[in-house]
């Protein structure tokens, strides 16, 4: 299909741009949002037209309607500028699930926006045990733990570890594996 053919060509683009040089560029993004609505735009019209050839169509170029294609966009860019707004998360995050709602629809696209932040998590955790220690990890959070139940209030981590904590979690790669995930594990 098209669309997907699109979509893992742009995610992979995005991953490697994402790893390498820790940006997600607009050139990639904005051209897939644009595919999507485009594809499932001209669907729409082909199947008003000539809804008898529309099927064979549908099977070579892999559009979706209108509206879900519109409402993947909307849905996962929507969510996505609240992880903007509330986690240091980039905008080319953003604009990238946004393209992958919009290539995929909103039920596929709401999977792969999870398996992101769930493979951007055992990513953020890897790299926090392999800089901090397991040991030093439990330890800290025992303490925490500890100082919530007894005292009632949180003790913030003193400077150098707090920079510790400062985790770069680039979602482009985690993006390009939730999407293999989500579209060849059904």
């Amino acid at each position: 299909m098209l669309a997907t053919l699109i979509l893992i060509v742009l995610v992979l683009i995005a991953a490697f741009t994402d790893a390498t040089r820790h940006r997600i560029y607009n050139w990639t993004t904005y051209p897939g949002i644009l595919a999507g609505l485009l594809l499932a735009a001209v669907g729409a019209t082909w199947e008003w037209a000539a809804p008898e050839s529309a099927a064979t169509g549908r099977s070579l170029v892999g559009w979706l309607t209108l509206g879900d294609s519109f409402a993947g966009l909307l849905v996962c860019g929507l969510l996505m500028v609240l992880c903007f707004v509330f986690f240091p998360t980039g905008g080319g995050d953003v604009k990238l699930l946004a393209m992958v709602g919009a290539l995929v629809g909103l039920e596929k696209g709401l999977e792969v926006l999870l398996w992101t932040f769930v493979f951007g998590g055992c990513v953020g955790l890897t790299i926090l045990i392999w800089r901090v220690g397991a040991w030093s990890l439990a330890k800290r959070g025992w303490e925490l733990l500890v100082s919530v139940l007894t005292l009632g209030i949180v003790l913030r981590p003193p400077e150098k570890e707090s920079r510790e904590l400062q985790l770069p979690v680039f979602l482009g790669p985690c993006a390009a594996v939730a999407v293999a995930a989500a579209l060849w594990l059904r």
